[in-house]
């Protein structure tokens, strides 16, 4: 449920700009799109879209995660994606108006850009830039649910986490420290795991000198990390 519609501020327009969807558009395709933007809060848990819906709207993130994930049958839950600041879903309805593949939920307080998916189809018929752009964004998340899917076919629960942690690490450093940007039970639907492989595979990392306080991870070695 939406809790506020918001006015679009300069910080949201910066995060636009600078969104994959946008950073490559001129400042006039940009201005078109943004005519036909809302920004939308939600809270915790709250249902964005359903699996099924009308795609009226697509989204980009503003600030915090929202999460995708489908149903089945027996109301068992399998995660999808998870999107961040910058991150647009929910675009397929620009070519594709059927219906939504997946729900989506605010993983924490979120806001949201909202477009008009028919507004802005209108706007695709008419400018080759926002096609371009719009069909970048959607190669961009089919590439990163390949690489998903490859990940759960190819490595072992531990080696997946592992290779998360690496992405956090800088390419030259011999030990790194972060703090996870959401809750473990969100990295563990994005890696495909149950909470609980979750937990075991951050067991078996402690021989890579991996320790978890927390949501803050901590990383003696890192050579040791790559060599999992």
């Amino acid at each position: 449920m939406v809790n506020k519609i918001l006015k679009l501020n300069g910080r949201d327009r910066d995060i636009l700009a600078t969104s994959p969807l946008f950073k490559g558009m001129s400042q006039q395709g940009f201005s078109k799109v943004i005519e036909h933007v809302a920004v939308s809060s939600f809270e915790a848990k709250d249902l964005i879209f359903r699996e099924g819906d009308s795609p009226e709207y697509f989204y980009t993130v503003l600030t915090g995660f929202v999460r995708a994930y489908r149903l089945n049958r027996e109301g068992r839950e399998a995660d999808i994606a998870v999107y961040g600041p910058g991150d647009t879903f929910a675009e397929t309805g620009i070519f594709n108006s059927d219906a939504y593949g997946f729900n989506a939920q605010a993983a924490e307080g979120i806001t949201l850009a909202r477009f008009e998916t028919e507004s802005v189809r209108k706007l695709v018929t008419e400018s080759p830039e926002i096609a371009f752009a719009l069909m970048t964004t959607l190669s961009c998340n089919l590439k990163n649910a390949l690489e998903c899917v490859a990940d759960d076919r190819l490595h072992t629960a531990p080696q997946r986490v592992a290779n998360f942690i690496l992405k956090h690490c800088p390419e030259s450093a011999q030990s790194a420290r972060f703090r996870l940007p959401f809750q473990k039970s969100l990295l563990a639907g994005k890696l495909g795991l149950a909470p609980e492989a979750l937990s075991r595979a951050f067991s078996s990392l402690k021989s890579a000198g991996v320790s978890v306080h927390g949501r803050v991870i901590e990383i003696n070695d890192v050579s040791a990390l790559r060599r999992f």
